[in-house]
């Protein structure tokens, strides 16, 4: 009886989206005749709407089925070190080709420095100031094949000794592209790639508090602080470094 129970919730459920588990118990004792399942998706948004639709309704019996969505929240892997900036686009390009995801850029601008604030930098004795240059951004990353998006932001900030025009130059180009890399790695530690057994990938984005709506992203940026001198100096990646595949 069970397993016919479970063919036809499968039936149902599956039609909202691929399934990770599902399992059908019966009753517990003293309890009307009857079964109890466990369903859950990958995606906690197809979840969401297989509960909605199908809570009360009577789909393959007579009486109407109790749809609820559980209280335990499964979080993504928070102790996943993040991709580096090229692996994040590695990744990205090979499960879901060039063509399946975009970058925009909402924000990136000069945030003024403590130095700035107190009215510059120190004069050192080769002639040159001592300088701190501080750049914030926000960007967001969509999936429209799946229509999904999600937003990542960063400062980076670094102190410098600045000789002449040419010096800062090079300095602010740096920063800049630092910032900007460093806010699509962020954005993507909430994208998490679900390689299903037909060969095809999904997309499911982790939903947090502090997701920028479009109407509230103008003048607001949150960010993670960075320091430059956590990055070594010649190259943004070691090529013998160990790759982790995994995104969070």
């Amino acid at each position: 009886m069970f397993s016919r129970v479970q063919a036809q919730l499968f039936g149902v459920f599956s039609s909202f989206g691929p399934l990770y588990l599902l399992k059908v118990s019966p009753s517990a004792p003293f309890h009307p005749p009857g079964f109890s399942a466990l369903i859950k998706f990958y995606s906690a948004a197809q979840a969401s709407k297989a509960q909605r639709l199908t809570d009360g309704r009577s789909l393959f019996q007579s009486s109407p089925l109790k749809v609820k969505l559980s209280s335990k929240q499964t979080h993504f892997l928070s102790h996943i070190r993040p991709l580096s900036h090229t692996h994040c686009m590695d990744l990205a390009n090979h499960y879901l080709g060039f063509n399946g995801w975009t970058s925009d850029i909402i924000t990136l601008k000069e945030l003024p420095s403590a130095e700035e604030e107190e009215g510059g930098g120190e004069f050192e004795e080769g002639g040159g100031m001592r300088r701190r240059l501080r750049f914030g951004c926000l960007l967001q990353i969509s999936f429209p094949h799946y229509g999904q998006k999600t937003r990542g932001a960063a400062v980076v900030e670094d102190s410098f000794t600045c000789t002449g025009p040419d010096v800062l130059l090079q300095k602010r180009c740096k920063l800049q592209k630092l910032v900007r890399d460093q806010a699509l790695v962020q954005a993507f530690t909430t994208v998490l790639l679900i390689l299903l057994g037909n060969g095809k990938v999904m997309v499911e984005v982790k939903q947090t508090s502090d997701q920028f709506l479009p109407e509230q992203s103008e003048g607001v940026l949150q960010v993670n602080e960075l320091s430059w001198g956590q990055f070594p100096p010649d190259k943004e990646e070691r090529e013998d470094e160990e790759w982790d595949l995994t995104t969070s």
